[in-house]
Formats: C-alpha cells, structure tokens, sequence
C-alpha cells in the first residue's frame, strides 16, 4: 500500500490484517484527527488524549480481525474503540483521584488549552450538524458522544426512559447519515 495514493476503506482493512506498515500510517493519516478529537472531547486533556489515541490505534491494529464491516463502517468501529478507552480512563479511580488533587493553576492552563485548540469534530462541522437536528436529538448526542455519557447517564440527565434516549440517540444518528448521504453498508 503506498500511503500517497487513494485507496478504499476495504483495501484498508486488508492491509491491516496482513500487518503492513503502510496501513497503518494510512491509518493514521486518515482518522488519527478525528479521533483525538473524540477522545479529547471526552478526558479534556491533550496529553491524556494522545496516550490514549496511541492505545486506541495499538487495539485497532491488535483487533483489526473482529472488524465486521456488515455492521458499520471502519471509522464507526474506531469510533467505538476510541470512545470506549476514553470513557473507561474518565471513570478510573485513578483518574478521578488525579483531578480531585490537581492544583488549581493546572485546572486553568487545561481549560485555556482547550479554548485554543478546538477539537476536531469541531473543525470538521460535526457540531454544527449536530445543532441542525431536532432538539431531542441533539440533547442525546450530545451527552453520549460528545460528553461521554453512557446512554443510561444521558437518560437520568436528562430525566427521560432509557428506551427513550436510545431512541433519540438511534434516530438522531440516522438523520446525520441523511445529512452525510452515507450508506453505512458499503
């Protein structure tokens, strides 16, 4: 696979599975971004977010083989695989504890941070797309993909039934694949 050259996601996932090089810088030129954006959107700290991009894509390259692209596409499952690290490391003892004691100087310079250097799902329009959907749509995605929740958590926040909330969530989804005209089988 020459990293220069256009390629199809399949082509992709092919070269993954043979564990060649090349797949993996393509890889990493091509969603490296979008999911540091989501990691980051979730922990709120570059360095954290970068140690956990490089476990996300040392999984993908690890578990590349349980991929199934009849149920999504590679970036959804990466995606996934992302989001999930990132989500565990929030709810960590460890983490939690760390923020409970970091001074208050670091706090600021965190958040300043993350002023400057908008995530990328920012800089791609994936908000502003979001911002489009109908109001109970984007209060659940939202909460799940862009605060990290869990479903339940974004239920009780928003103080409607599980059900409910998935719903809204499934829904909202389908309709942001409208807006992308995206076939998710292909």
């Amino acid at each position: 696979m020459d990293p220069n050259t256009p390629y199809k996601e399949q082509e992709l996932v092919e070269g993954l599975l043979q564990k060649k090089r090349s797949a993996a810088e393509i890889l990493y030129d091509r969603y490296g971004k979008s999911l540091y954006g989501i990691i980051l959107n979730i922990v709120r700290e570059e360095e954290i977010a970068e140690d956990l991009l490089q476990e996300a894509l040392m999984k993908i390259w690890g578990s590349i083989q349980t991929y199934d692209r009849n149920k999504g596409t590679l970036f959804t499952w990466m995606l996934n695989i992302s989001r999930n690290l990132a989500i565990d490391k929030v709810r960590s003892k460890n983490f939690r504890n760390d923020h409970q004691n970091r001074p208050l100087e670091s706090a600021v310079h965190s958040i300043d941070l993350q002023r400057t250097n908008l995530p990328f799902t920012e800089s791609i329009g994936l908000k502003e797309l979001v911002s489009t959907l109908r109001t109970e749509h984007q209060e659940v995605i939202n909460l799940v993909y862009f605060q990290g929740y869990t479903q339940a958590e974004a239920a009780k926040e928003l103080d409607i039934p599980l059900g409910t909330a998935k719903t809204h969530l499934r829904n909202g989804i389908l309709s942001l694949r409208k807006l992308f005209n995206v076939d998710h089988r292909k």
